[in-house]
């Protein structure tokens, strides 16, 4: 809530405030229209025809106020004009984890297609809380902001289904709509993308797959795990030659603790391969592996998800899943603005939800590549 304002000091000459007295506060409140129009020697209509409808004024009065406005330090008040005409120009992306350079590549993509808009993107992170995620979606409502992009950590969230209902847009990223008539949304074939990265493993020799991901609660996750058990059903194997090693997060410090646990089981047990369900746990899986003198990918092959730009630049260059982020977030951006447009056009044709996905696509590195005496191994049979 906004503190009382301190009351103005009488103005003495034109652009020039009293000094106050010993004792008094230092505060005072930012110059107004009203104190342009005074120091320009013009009416407040004058001042708002130079800001608003220029064309309007002579170039002399013009130069004058323009000149008042600098000296004074003058800021129009942006917000407030925006909530009288219900034209924002702001925008907000909630997303999962801002540490993870696969939402940061996202969010640049959403930020360069705002921008080109005309638009500000501004960036919360609901750090994988529902009630943080809420939390943030209230603010964003009373900013009156022009749209939301969200990757959200319950798509049935009460609040994120309400949104659109009090006048803000909202477009799901890297998710899919579970209602295709309520939402845009902007998302890769994971399932897919787990297909594709078992199938390589397969396909290199390996019989035994860990897959390495958590929680399973996210939907790329899940879907990632029920593309890695689609390969293998292909492949005519059974489920459980896909070992399941749950993680708390997607991140670095979970992916050492699942190499931990790996080399921890019995030999007979232990997967040749690890699928990691993003790249962050790929990239601490293997420097787990490195630290216990494991050769990968002679001994221990990985294939990450998300293909960050560290994937490629690890001690041993990762094998991962590639995703268009840039791309993605673009394209939702794009999604939302159009959205939004045809919400403020009086008249115009009704606005039809989109739902865009991407095919994922692997970028084979050292890290899974068939090591020469397998492959004499494999074709002598």
């Amino acid at each position: 809530m906004l503190g009382k304002a301190m009351p103005r000091e009488p103005m003495l000459s034109p652009g020039v405030l009293d000094r106050p007295g010993e004792g008094e506060s230092q505060a005072m409140t930012p110059p107004g229209i009203k104190d342009v129009a005074l120091h320009a020697g013009v009416s407040v209509g004058t001042v708002s025809n130079v800001l608003n409808r220029p064309d309007l004024v002579s170039d002399g009065t013009r130069q004058r106020v323009l000149a008042s406005i600098s000296t004074l330090g003058f800021v129009r008040n942006e917000s407030a004009r925006h909530l009288r005409n219900g034209s924002s120009r702001t925008l907000a992306y909630v997303l999962l984890d801002p540490g993870n350079p696969f939402f940061a590549d996202v969010a640049r993509g959403a930020e360069e297609a705002a921008r080109e808009a005309g638009m500000a993107l501004f960036l919360c992170n609901s750090e994988e809380d529902p009630a943080r995620e809420t939390e943030y979606l209230d603010i964003l409502l009373e900013q009156r902001v022009r749209g939301v992009l969200i990757t959200p950590v319950d798509g049935h969230a009460e609040r994120l289904g309400s949104m659109p209902e009090l006048g803000v847009p909202v477009v799901l990223l890297d998710r899919m709509a579970g209602d295709p008539t309520e939402w845009c949304s902007v998302s890769v074939d994971d399932v897919e993308g787990g297909d594709v990265a078992v199938t390589h493993l397969l396909e290199t020799g390996h019989a035994r797959i860990g897959f390495a991901g958590g929680p399973h609660s996210i939907t790329q996750v899940a879907d990632r795990h029920q593309g890695a058990l689609r390969a293998l059903q292909r492949a005519g194997l059974p489920a459980d030659r896909l070992v399941r090693l749950d993680t708390a997060a997607l991140t670095v410090s979970e992916g050492r603790r699942v190499g931990q646990r790996v080399m921890g089981l019995p030999a007979r047990r232990r997967p040749s391969a690890v699928f990691c369900a993003n790249d962050l746990l790929a990239i601490g899986f293997l420097q787990q592996m490195i630290q216990q003198g494991v050769d990968v990918p002679g001994d221990m092959a990985i294939v990450g998800y998300d293909d960050i730009e560290f994937a490629a630049a690890a001690a041993v260059p990762l094998s991962s899943v590639s995703q268009p982020r840039y791309e993605l977030g673009r394209r939702a951006c794009e999604l939302l603005l159009a959205e939004a447009d045809a919400r403020t056009a009086r008249g115009g044709p009704a606005h039809t939800h989109q739902q865009v996905e991407f095919i994922p696509e692997l970028v084979v590195r050292a890290s899974s590549r068939r090591p020469a005496a397998r492959a004499r191994r494999a074709a002598r049979g």
